[in-house]
């Protein structure tokens, strides 16, 4: 049975109302969660708000044990012009009683980026901003042939949050990132790939389809194998502190004991579909 929290459920049939006033809808089907950012008004802009429903809403998907998958995508045709320029101060400033700051964008970034199951940005439209640096918290971008990205901070005078810098850095090298955060310029798919802000470029009318293809071919992975390479990936952005041999050691001996392996090795040899069972709780 799903933990999702039924407040943060929105029906298909609610969807649109939703939106108008700017949020974070959530849909759960066959194991794949569809999380949409909803504020057709702004372009999907995020707000303080919004960012906070993603702080809540990540860990909730990551201890469901019927979601497998997770899935970003932005309500309509646009995926995210970034954080919203009326409350900008609110979601990148946001000052605290003791006198420090909170960064409401960079949090729900960690939020996504912390999942420990797989997750995939489906990018149609505009990915702007803080909306290339949502997406980028996922494992893998999959744009439409038409959508646009620009990381823009320069023509508004601030700074790109440090974590979005770091991971631009780490995809495309200090000169490509320097190119795309000095000039804010926008740039098409196919360029963006080529740089490589975004894993694949699909052509817009098969979009969805292949978009749903994909999710439907993660669902059926191995959960043991992609919970435990995703976390070996991620040791290479880590802080330093986690101890890399240990991780490694770690997974590599729980290898044997995952049922997954069995499975997987006598369907492949009998020319099956394979049927896993590992989970990650319970």
């Amino acid at each position: 049975m799903s933990t999702v929290s039924q407040a943060a459920r929105v029906s298909a049939g609610r969807v649109s109302h939703a939106s108008r006033v700017g949020r974070i809808a959530v849909s759960v089907a066959d194991g794949i969660a569809t999380v949409e950012i909803c504020n057709p008004a702004q372009r999907n802009a995020l707000t303080k708000a919004m960012c906070l429903e993603i702080q809540e809403l990540m860990p909730q998907l990551d201890t469901d044990p019927d979601i497998a998958v997770v899935a970003l995508r932005g309500a309509g045709d646009t995926f995210c012009a970034g954080a919203s320029i009326k409350e900008l101060s609110s979601v990148l400033l946001d000052p605290q009683p003791d006198g420090s700051v909170v960064d409401h964008l960079s949090l729900a970034d960690h939020a996504i980026a912390s999942l420990s199951k797989p997750t995939v940005a489906l990018v149609d439209g505009a990915c702007m901003g803080g909306g290339w640096q949502i997406a980028s918290a996922c494992d893998f971008i999959i744009a439409n042939q038409r959508a646009v990205f620009g990381l823009t901070p320069a023509k508004i005078g601030i700074i790109y949050p440090r974590p979005g810098i770091e991971r631009l850095v780490r995809l495309v090298g200090h000169a490509n990132a320097k190119y795309i955060l000095l000039t804010g310029q926008t740039f098409t798919a196919d360029q963006a790939q080529a740089l490589g802000l975004v894993a694949d470029v699909v052509p817009s009318a098969s979009f969805e389809q292949q978009c749903e293809a994909l999710l439907e071919s993660l669902r059926n992975r191995s959960r043991f194998s992609m919970h435990s390479m995703k976390r070996l990936v991620d040791l290479d952005a880590s802080d330093g502190q986690t101890d890399i041999d240990q991780e490694w050691a770690a997974a590599w001996s729980a290898m044997p004991d995952s049922p997954d392996m069995e499975i997987g090795i006598s369907a492949f040899l009998n020319r099956e579909q394979p049927r896993f069972t590992w989970r990650p709780f319970g």
